[in-house]
């Protein structure tokens, strides 16, 4: 009884603001006191239909350079998350720490001495140069997944597939990253989510020239179009959560078609 009330508890803190944010989307002019709007019109449907080849190239933008950051930091991560893992050295948890400092440092603090070796080596303005900078910025959380996850896994699979004769790039395509799915997934949710919702490194890496939904979104929270604002963040609302559901149907399709359930 005491799970059901939380679990009905969370609903409600979840889905409360999805059903104003809808009220909100449809009356614009909905204004304190009123608890209920006045007046509804579809102003900011309107002008989002009218803008929508704009609005899905951002939201296109911001989806591609977020995959390709959560395939990069899987990249940069998979080799230091196993040596992590598995083996114990002097100054490791130093090491560590270090290692996890872009998620502790204020994006600006990061970003701001990073910007003019982006302008160096002519990697501002670019989308390589956003992928980058997320993926130094977010890759803490793929890194702490992984680690969780060869850890979980141990040694003993790899060392039956090098026993039967796997070389290092079999026994990790077949062997190593089947068992890491559920550490790379929930490690990619996490980049993805960072990097889909950051504004302010892409701003100022992308320069304007890589467009990003939450440059489009964030002027608009601001501004009297409270319509459109409110529209445009249950798109983005909408993504993370198909995201998900894709997830977590691909999942228990691999894991039924191996019989893990």
């Amino acid at each position: 009884m005491k799970q059901l009330g939380v679990l009905l508890l969370l609903l409600v803190l979840f889905v409360l603001p999805v059903i104003v944010l809808g009220l909100t989307s449809l009356a614009p002019g909905w204004r304190f006191p009123d608890l209920w709007p006045r007046t509804f019109s579809l102003a900011g449907l309107d002008y989002l239909l009218k803008n929508q080849e704009r609005i899905l190239v951002s939201l296109g933008s911001s989806c591609l350079f977020s995959l390709m950051t959560v395939l990069t930091t899987c990249g940069m991560c998979l080799a230091p998350a196993a040596v992590f893992a598995r083996f114990a050295f002097p100054g490791k948890t130093l090491l560590e720490g270090l290692l996890l400092t872009p998620a502790l440092v204020p994006p600006m603090t990061f970003a701001m001495g990073l910007h003019f070796l982006f302008i160096k080596f002519s990697l501002s303005d670019t989308m390589p140069g956003v992928v980058l900078i997320l993926s130094m910025f977010s890759y803490p959380y793929m890194f702490r997944a992984l680690v969780a996850g060869f850890q979980n896994m141990g040694q003993e699979y790899e060392i039956c597939a090098r026993n039967l004769g796997a070389g290092n790039l079999r026994t990790l395509l077949s062997v190593e990253l089947p068992l890491l799915l559920p550490a790379l997934i929930a490690g990619g949710s996490v980049v993805f989510l960072v990097a889909f919702s950051e504004y302010f490194l892409v701003f100022l890496i992308g320069g304007g020239s890589v467009p990003s939904f939450t440059g489009t979104l964030f002027p608009l929270l601001s501004s009297s179009n409270r319509a459109l604002a409110s529209i445009l963040t249950l798109v983005f609302l909408f993504v993370p959560v198909c995201l998900f559901l894709t997830l977590d149907t691909i999942l228990v399709r691999v894991y039924r078609r191996r019989g893990l359930i």
